[in-house]
């Protein structure tokens, strides 16, 4: 059959529905349908369109025809939201009580008298606009900073669960990063200079704050490495509680990394790590253009050699021959054929 014959599965399957239909159904299908392309033509049409980098979040965001500046509402949710099946029931409850529409990244109860008073009444409505034909759903932009109060004002207010509180300290970081990038904005425009930058110059800047911030809270063991511990050392996968460990895993760890990554390198870290008085985990004490970029390069050849290992004993056998100690010496070994 040639390909002007053949006949996709979608039009297959909407003649088959339409077979099986009245006229009257079809013919209100068939208004729906106009209705529908109607609705689409009169949203707003995004003309430019690009990402904001937030450490390492991207948020899509628009500029559309009649002026709103918005951004995605998926990508928004990755950075604010809270993880939870009860999210929607949460959200659904606090928009019948409030009245206001809520968004999933602000369905949280303890937040519901804040939200009634940091946004007016329809500032948290969804958008619908189209983006190259698409139809897409955002947010105005400007409801991010009022996002951020919101969460830093239930902070001070002492609402928030204790699972809450490493997620505001990153909103705290990307609001003085706000500020930051903020003012710099307003000192171009004075000066016209806004003409001359280049063209994500703005976002950069934000982008290198807010990274720059984030380095104490961002996870520089990827989740595959205590997953094979948990399975080597034969510990129940996945924990009960998320971010349970053992405590030899610490051992093991200064054992398998910080011990082979560089010469006296453990103890030097202990060192540093005994003048601080809030308890801080090694890798924050390396620097960012050396030693988190060696420590990284390094735990993607552990965790390959874990994943290849059958028990604990073969994996410290493949690392001593792949990454030794420093100041240690190994036997060597030699093929049977030399």
């Amino acid at each position: 059959m040639s390909q002007n014959t053949q006949i996709s599965g979608k039009v297959r399957s909407g003649k088959a529905r339409a077979a099986k239909q009245t006229p009257e159904e079809r013919k209100a299908h068939a208004m729906k349908m106009v209705e529908a392309k109607k609705r689409k033509s009169l949203l707003p049409k995004a003309t430019h369109n690009g990402e904001l980098k937030i450490g390492n979040v991207i948020i899509n965001c628009a500029v559309l025809d009649n002026g709103e500046r918005v951004v995605r509402e998926n990508d928004v949710f990755e950075q604010f939201g809270t993880p939870g099946s009860e999210l929607r029931r949460i959200r659904n409850e606090m928009k019948e009580s409030s009245g206001m529409d809520i968004p999933l990244f602000l369905a949280s109860k303890s937040l519901q008298p804040l939200i009634k008073r940091n946004f007016d009444n329809g500032e948290l409505d969804l958008i619908e606009y189209t983006d190259s034909g698409k139809e897409k759903v955002g947010y105005n932009a400007t409801i991010l900073p009022k996002v951020c109060e919101v969460w830093l004002q239930a902070r001070d207010n002492g609402l928030l669960q204790k699972s809450q509180e490493e997620k505001v300290k990153k909103i705290e970081i990307f609001m003085r990063g706000l500020a930051h990038v903020g003012i710099i904005a307003l000192v171009d425009e004075a000066t016209g200079y806004q003409r001359e930058r280049e063209k994500n110059a703005l976002a950069e800047i934000l982008e290198a704050f807010v990274a720059k911030e984030l380095q104490p809270y961002l996870k520089t063991f990827p989740p595959e490495y205590y997953e094979e511990l948990f399975r080597l050392w034969n510990v129940p996968y996945p924990p009960k509680k998320p971010q349970w460990r053992p405590a030899y895993f610490g051992k093991i760890t200064n054992n398998v990394v910080y011990a082979r990554l560089a010469p006296k390198l453990l103890p030097e870290l202990k060192k540093e790590s005994s003048k601080i008085e809030k308890s801080h985990k090694l890798h924050q004490l390396l620097t960012s253009d050396l030693g988190h970029p060696k420590l990284r390069e390094h735990l993607v050849s552990v965790v390959s050699l874990l994943k290849i290992s059958k028990t604990k004993e073969e994996f410290y056998g493949f690392l001593d021959r792949v990454h030794p100690k420093f100041n240690e010496s190994y036997p060597i070994i030699f093929d049977d054929e030399y």
